[in-house]
């Protein structure tokens, strides 16, 4: 797979993906039918492969290979990981808003005990 990410920048037909995760078009029809890829259909009822597709065809095949994992248990697992994403998305953005506020929060601070201390000396302490 040396290719690194020039390998595919647009959508590949069945073949080129099967060759590309190193699998048969068998099994990618396989993993459509049961709902783990999604690729798109064009004219014809030919499917198209994006990045996306071939990238999580070769996650599913890794923990086929490697894991032993059932096909059940990949569903399972990418679900759990898509889900973690989000989370982690969320997280970062409600941790980005919190920042900002406590950014501000600080500066109207600062800007009030500048006024304090702009208004105290002029008064006698």
């Amino acid at each position: 797979m040396g290719m690194g990410h020039e390998r595919i920048r647009h959508r590949v037909t069945i073949s080129v993906a099967a060759e590309l995760v190193n699998v048969h078009q068998q099994t990618l029809r396989h993993y459509e039918r049961i709902g783990l890829i999604e690729p798109e259909r064009g004219k014809g009822d030919i499917r198209y492969f994006t990045p996306d597709d071939i990238e999580r065809a070769l996650q599913i095949r890794r923990l086929v290979d490697e894991l032993g994992v059932n096909l059940a248990g990949v569903e399972v697992i990418l679900n759990m990981r898509e889900q973690m994403e989000r989370a982690q998305r969320e997280a970062e953005i409600a941790l980005a808003r919190l920042s900002a506020d406590h950014e501000y929060e600080t500066k109207r601070l600062k800007d009030i005990i500048r006024r304090l201390q702009s208004d105290g000396s002029q008064t006698d302490v």
